[in-house]
């Protein structure tokens, strides 16, 4: 079994699968152990992909035992390992532990890992809540807060009696924000801060920004670069693209459609770039949609789309722009592009 060849395709299969095994759920967990043992049995490289991806996991288990099985000092050395600027380590135990991870990592992943690595940072797996391809989830946090995330979203909850932040490492999250004077909510990414202190919005991850969306009441955005008092007041009804160095226009949504979409699982897309459509798409579809994003960025998209059968939803773009050019290779490798006309 070893010595067989193991495509992407199902190298990211059993990355997913270690994903839905490590749910906070016991009966998550209890479903996923079932539906992964039957995926095995499908297919030999299955059974294979699964052993190599159990070994990759038993010598990241072999960090843990360090600290006496313990995943606090792990989840630090991943943090110390990826995010250094952001972990200055402390003492020199962090430091041996991020080396001792880098080994194991250097020593464990093949040329067909890199692909899961990268579906899968340390940071995804790190985090305090996740969900895997085409998995909703709601949590009631323990403010009294309520946080839904999307298909493959990754956040960690930093909440003391001080304050209440949220890091939203990939993804997007529905956020209900229970009210409390004391300590205002804040949603951090990449690019910014979104304060509030009793109010709804959404917040989707970008490639190199962050979208905001406002459903109720009001949030004060400030971008990594500003700092003290500056920032930028977002209302109910608007919408804006938040970058590291500046805000983009503020734009009018409608607060329906956008609740809708997230009751029934759908994109909407109103005037959104194709490449954007289509990195949504990705996320809620095991293995990946391939495409050149210069080729695409100038098609603008206006639609409706089931996030839920991404395959209907790829149907769709291609009825509705016919210069669109759709290729299933598997079902787990779609490539899409736009052939020039003759």
């Amino acid at each position: 079994m070893a010595s067989l060849s193991i495509p992407d395709a199902i190298a990211a299969q059993a990355a997913d699968w270690t994903v839905r095994l490590s749910a906070a759920d016991p009966l998550e967990r209890d479903n996923a152990r079932a539906g992964f043992a039957a995926w095995q049995q499908q297919d030999p490289l299955h059974a294979a992909a699964a052993q190599r991806m159990q070994s990759v996991m038993d010598r990241m288990a072999s960090v843990r035992s360090a600290s006496g099985g313990h995943p606090g000092p792990a989840r630090a050395a991943f943090q110390a390992a990826f995010n250094p600027a952001k972990n200055p380590p402390t003492n020199r135990r962090p430091k041996r532990m991020a080396a001792m991870l880098a080994l194991v990592m250097a020593l464990v992943l093949p040329g067909w890992l890199v692909l899961v690595w990268q579906a899968y940072p340390p940071s995804y797996i790190a985090a305090d809540l996740r969900t895997g391809t085409g998995q909703w989830q709601t949590r009631t946090l323990a403010d009294g807060s309520r946080i839904t995330l999307g298909s493959g979203s990754a956040v960690d909850l930093h909440f003391d009696p001080q304050r209440r932040t949220l890091v939203l490492l990939q993804g997007d999250i529905l956020v209900d924000v229970a009210h409390d004077a004391q300590r205002p909510f804040v949603v951090e990414t990449a690019q910014g801060r979104i304060r509030a202190l009793g109010t709804r919005f959404s917040v989707d991850t970008k490639p190199g920004s962050t979208l905001l969306t406002m459903l109720e009441s009001s949030v004060w955005v400030q971008t990594a670069a500003q700092t003290g008092s500056d920032g930028t007041a977002i209302q109910a009804g608007q919408r804006v693209r938040i970058r590291s160095d500046g805000l983009g226009p503020v734009e009018a949504v409608d607060v329906r459609s956008v609740q809708d979409a997230w009751k029934f699982h759908q994109l909407v897309a109103r005037d959104q770039p194709l490449p954007e459509v289509l990195d949504v798409l990705g996320r809620h579809r095991p293995g990946r949609i391939v495409y050149n994003r210069a080729q695409l960025q100038d098609i603008r998209m206006l639609a409706v789309l089931p996030l839920d059968d991404t395959d209907r939803a790829l149907q769709l773009l291609t009825d509705s722009l016919p210069a669109l050019r759709v290729r299933r290779l598997t079902p787990y490798l779609v490539l899409v592009d736009a052939p020039a006309q003759p």
